[in-house]
């Protein structure tokens, strides 16, 4: 009579034996040794001698999933060909090969897919994943990886808290194993069976925290005297008056400045849109600059990191000293963008051009033929007068108000 799952559960080897073996059929036995131990074998014949094939331990392999085993090895009796002598083959091809481990093909995977893009960004994603998923998954064949173990280890990085990095984790994942695919490492995704949405709990919408456009006079003064180091309080200086994004300011490279045209053009790897941006450049920027241009000692970076001279200033640096000045969870690189356009609205600016100078996703009419120097003349007209405008909030002086501009 075939096995049952609570036989299996209830098998035990008696007193005095070294094993136990209970038939199921076809050849496939539970084995249970003396030490408590459940192993499903299957006894066959091949080229006239008696052989014996390891399916599994139980209960980690279940009696489906053991019946599965035992008639996949019969059709492989049935071809002419020896499953015990093929499983061997297989187990030393991957040694042999490395095993075509994950951390192996996610390397290769990282090699093909950084190319377009920014330094920055490919060093980040390859640290993530050195740091939260190779101690996990590297040393894995990567045609053994299953959706549960993607997903415990995105599981795993959301317990700390990081959301974001365990969502961002498992897609990465995703793109390793398609590209496995691909390359006939495996047959198919297993990241396809676990979408982040499905796994990993929501994170609830955040607003960057900025300032009132009445505390900035304050925050502009407070910058100015920053006793921190020159190239913090001149990033905090540039932001304000360029209001771009944090990381396309600490990823500055002189290459990209034209001081003569009063023009900073930011290639579309930069971007977050990966379109070439242009930052027309107000007197009081050409200055700030100047400045940093007697700081860089010939470097590539406006901002280059502390230790590491070859790599820009960390993301948290201008967030830090926000955070000296007293503006913690108040202000953040990101609010400058918030209080530009604030202002520039309540100025009278017209919508698509202030959106077009914050390099906005918003995509309408203005987009249909969208173009980086579009609109570049007004834009840099906005611009002066939006950096005139912070030196007489700093000045603290009665603050004029800015050109009315129609719509």
């Amino acid at each position: 009579m075939p096995l049952t799952k609570l036989e299996c559960d209830r098998a035990t080897c008696p007193t005095g034996k070294p094993y136990a073996r209970l038939a199921d059929g076809l050849g496939m036995y539970l084995e249970v040794t003396a030490a408590g131990g459940k192993y499903w074998r299957m006894k066959y014949r091949h080229a006239g001698k008696e052989k014996r094939l390891a399916l599994g331990v139980y209960p980690e392999i279940s009696l489906a999933d053991a019946r599965k085993r035992r008639d996949k090895a019969r059709e492989t009796l049935a071809a002419g060909d020896d499953p015990g002598q093929l499983k061997r083959e297989a187990k030393l091809a991957r040694v042999l090969m490395g095993a075509n481990t994950f951390e192996k093909v996610a390397r290769q995977w990282w090699d093909q897919w950084k190319g377009p893009k920014s330094q920055h960004h490919a060093d980040y994603v390859i640290r993530r994943l050195e740091a939260d998923v190779f101690p996990v998954l590297g040393s894995r064949p990567v045609d053994t990886i299953t959706a549960p173990q993607l997903l415990a280890m995105a599981k795993r990085i959301e317990s700390r808290g990081a959301v974001d990095i365990a969502k961002r984790s498992l897609q990465t994942c995703g793109q390793i194993m398609r590209f496995a695919v691909a390359h006939g490492l495996i047959e198919r995704n297993p990241g396809a069976d676990v979408r982040p949405s499905d796994a990993l709990k929501p994170r609830e919408k955040e607003n960057y925290a900025r300032l009132d456009a009445r505390e900035m006079p304050e925050l502009l003064r407070k910058i100015e005297a920053y006793a921190g180091t020159p190239y913090t309080r001149l990033a905090m200086k540039l932001m304000a008056l360029t209001f771009v994004r944090t990381g396309e300011l600490i990823g500055a490279r002189w290459a990209e400045f034209d001081l003569g045209a009063a023009e900073w053009r930011i290639p579309p790897e930069r971007m977050k849109m990966r379109t070439p941006h242009i930052v027309p450049l107000a007197p009081q920027a050409v200055e700030v600059l100047q400045a940093l241009q007697t700081l860089s000692g010939g470097r590539a970076l406006l901002f280059p990191g502390e230790r590491d001279h070859e790599r820009p200033m960390s993301n948290n640096t201008i967030l830090a000293a926000l955070k000296r000045m007293g503006y913690a969870g108040r202000m953040t690189g990101h609010g400058f963008r918030g209080v530009a356009s604030t202002i520039l609205h309540e100025q009278g600016y017209p919508h698509h051009v202030i959106e077009l100078q914050l390099a906005h996703q918003e995509r309408d009419q203005v987009a249909a033929a969208y173009n980086h120097a579009t609109y570049l003349r007004e834009r840099r007209a906005m611009m002066a007068a939006w950096a005139d405008h912070l030196d007489r909030m700093r000045k603290g002086a009665d603050v004029i108000p800015m050109p009315q501009r129609a719509a």
